[in-house]
């Protein structure tokens, strides 16, 4: 592949959480940023590489104002690595859920972070200082606030915009979450529906936001009782968690196998809707697999689940 990156870039890791998949690499003093033409080359599944973003990680002490972008918050001393996380069109997103579980998994396996089962590390990210923990081969990251555009009056309603899609017949109410990035999510009553979607285009949203949305489309499965377990493995009791199965239209990208604070949306969304003895837990269920999210308390909320590292790529 003839590359257009900096020859200051050469190798990349692919990682992917539940299938939302990224470009990893390390630029440690901040020196090697990459242009949105470069981003996307990178991420053209036919041309390049393919990926539904690219990761950055940079050391926090290495950023200045504006440095990584807009929204990026400059040094932070509770946290070494910044996560710049950018879509595979080359735009900025304010945060991925999938992406920083994978971005933690990748500094480990660059031997920039030694991270131990049952311990949490600090990431600086454009949504401010989030913290990670490892458990065993999966990692859980609380995402921080999320809040509601439409205020107390869209969460009463359950719904604030409305939605038009190819493969349904009519436009749908929708709820519009920020976590911070945009998302806004349609409950549909059946698989079939679901599954009938055309996401090849982007769903229509009115009224239309000003800097585009996330677009999670929801079945919600009913409840499901799942074991506890310690941190031995050993059952230690069982507790009801929600289930709720997506799909998701991503802002800068398309549709993608799994979006990390989509799922948070969808659960939230969906607990919204369901209204007092909803479960604070929640199983999503996407086509790269399954998430776990929970809620925190002042509102902030957990997502959970696997991050795979598959392979290194050094650019020409």
């Amino acid at each position: 592949m003839t590359s257009p990156v900096a020859a200051t870039v050469h190798t990349f890791v692919k990682g992917h959480g539940t299938g939302n998949d990224f470009l990893l690499y390390a630029d440690p003093d901040g020196a090697a940023p990459l242009s949105t033409s470069e981003v996307a080359a990178l991420a053209d599944r036919h041309t390049g590489i393919g990926a539904d973003g690219v990761i950055r990680a940079v050391r926090s002490a290495a950023i200045t104002d504006g440095a990584a972008g807009a929204g990026a918050t400059g040094r932070e001393p509770a946290a070494l690595w910044f996560m710049d996380y950018l879509n595979a069109d080359g735009s900025v997103a304010e945060m991925c859920g999938n992406g920083i579980r994978v971005f933690v998994a990748f500094l480990r396996h660059a031997g920039l972070l030694a991270l131990g089962d049952g311990d949490t590390v600090q990431v600086a990210t454009r949504a401010g200082v989030l913290g990670v923990r490892r458990e065993g081969a999966a990692y859980a990251a609380d995402l921080g606030l999320w809040s509601a555009p439409g205020g107390t009056e869209a969460l009463a309603q359950g719904f604030d915009v409305s939605v038009a899609v190819a493969g349904l017949d009519e436009p749908r109410p929708g709820l519009r979450l920020d976590l911070p990035n945009p998302h806004t999510v349609i409950a549909l009553e059946e698989l079939e529906q679901l599954e009938a979607l055309d996401l090849t285009q982007a769903p229509i949203v009115e009224p239309a936001p000003a800097h585009g949305t996330n677009v999670e489309f929801v079945v919600p499965l009913g409840e499901r009782e799942v074991d506890v377990v310690d941190r031995t493995g050993a059952v230690i009791g069982s507790k009801t968690v929600g289930v709720v199965r997506m799909r998701v239209h991503e802002r800068g990208v398309g549709e993608t196998l799994s979006c990390g604070t989509g799922a948070c949306a969808a659960a939230l969304a969906v607990r919204t809707w369901f209204g007092a003895g909803a479960p604070q837990e929640w199983i999503v269920q996407v086509p790269g697999g399954e998430l776990r999210v929970r809620m925190l308390p002042e509102d902030h909320v957990e997502l959970a689940g696997p991050a795979e590292l598959v392979g290194e790529f050094r650019t020409i």
